[in-house]
């Protein structure tokens, strides 16, 4: 019999009254035999208590005991559950990503898993338990805990099915599916049944928090069938497959979000590679880059990054700059993307220009890819956009 891999997410776990419900639930389903494999996020709010704990010590707080403080909230979830399943008469086991052999590479806060080792887990299934996994976390060659950063138990889930062979994973939230926009942010947004992994790649890398983007990345590499479904309701939600088994639309969605920073260094000695090359080797993410070559001989390089890592950006450009450089911060910056599978071959981007414009938005900078136009707004600017482009592009199509 298959293996069935499920995740529940912080609200799904946020007392005891949820984990008894998930607990009946799986029990249940053990008694027509069903092998299941059970991820758990930190109780809903606990992670955001611990980070507060922290920056009561430490003004930014990060790196390995950063890890090792975060990580106690998913053993929360973990221990709670076997114990909620043991209730019901469910033989049930919680083991720590240490104990199963979760190894991550060694980047503290923003880790990436590189292998899962599923010996014990295939032993214990043999056995007839339930085997509990904390999501978010790993541990490194050195035996150093880590975890995989916000929303990180998606990708634990998705790299534990890929490791047991599994087609499909179930992943357990507080929304009922993957819509056109942040329902709460726009009224009429629109359920989908169905989302490409392309399109959910460009979607959760632009800001819809529904899944994380990595673990849309290891179901696209791995062929695993995402089914992000609510715990509330338990009834369908939507399907993230591959491209070629969902039916097209020019546009899928509109997202965006802010806490953007725009840090422009002007040199009459840039290389690209050299300035790119300082900040990634820090593990801070560029979310958008342009290279402008001035007539007067100098170059500039613009890099949009979270505001939680300018400092660190700015501080790594120092080390390669001289002292006639410049280097320029605009803090209070958003991203706004239109996202579909061929939205470039319709002449989108023309449309999406005019409707923010129409709204008085200013357009900082631009992205494209062939199902993503992105723009850097302002982050003022950012509801209003979002619900500009969503009424002209899709409620009113």
């Amino acid at each position: 019999m298959s293996i069935t891999v499920e995740k529940y997410g912080g609200t799904s776990v946020k007392d005891s009254a949820r984990l008894k419900e998930i607990a009946a639930r799986i029990a249940e389903r053990k008694k027509e035999n069903e092998d299941i494999v059970v991820i758990v996020s930190a109780p809903s709010g606990m992670t955001d208590s611990l980070i507060k704990r922290a920056k009561e010590i430490s003004e930014v707080p990060k790196g390995r005991e950063f890890d090792v403080l975060l990580s106690t909230g998913e053993q929360v979830s973990i221990a709670l559950l076997a114990m909620a399943l043991k209730e019901v008469g469910v033989k049930a086991i919680s083991y720590t990503a240490s104990q199963l052999g979760i190894v991550t590479c060694g980047n503290h806060n923003e880790a990436r898993i590189q292998s899962v080792n599923t010996d014990l887990i295939r032993e214990k299934i043999a056995e007839g338990y339930v085997i509990i996994v904390p999501g978010f976390q790993g541990v490194c060659e050195d035996g150093n805990i880590t975890t995989l950063g916000r929303g990180g138990s998606d990708t634990s889930a998705v790299a534990i099915a890929a490791a047991l062979g599994c087609k499909s994973v179930d992943i357990y939230t507080d929304v009922n599916g993957i819509y056109s926009a942040n329902p709460q942010i726009i009224p009429g947004a629109i359920k989908h049944k169905e989302v490409s992994f392309s399109e959910m790649i460009e979607l959760a890398g632009s800001g819809a928090k529904v899944l994380h983007t990595r673990s849309v990345e290891l179901g696209a590499k791995y062929g695993i069938e995402i089914h992000l479904r609510s715990a509330f309701d338990w009834q369908e939600g939507t399907f993230v497959r591959s491209d070629e088994k969902v039916e097209s639309a020019v546009i899928r969605g509109i997202s965006g979000f802010g806490n953007l920073v725009r840090i422009s260094y002007k040199s009459d000695k840039l290389r690209l590679s050299e300035t790119v090359n300082t900040i990634s080797k820090k593990g801070i993410n560029i979310d958008l880059i342009t290279h402008t070559m001035e007539t007067n001989g100098g170059d500039e390089i613009t890099c949009i990054v979270k505001e939680d890592y300018f400092e660190e950006a700015v501080e790594a450009l120092n080390t390669i700059s001289s002292p006639e450089d410049e280097i320029l911060v605009e803090k209070g910056l958003a991203k706004v993307s239109v996202i579909g599978l061929g939205v470039r071959s319709k002449g989108i981007a023309a449309s999406v220009f005019e409707i923010l414009e129409k709204e008085g938005i200013e357009i900082h900078a631009v992205s494209c890819s062939e199902i993503n136009i992105s723009c850097i707004i302002t982050e003022e600017d950012l509801n209003k956009a979002q619900n500009a482009l969503h009424k002209k592009l899709i409620e009113e199509e």
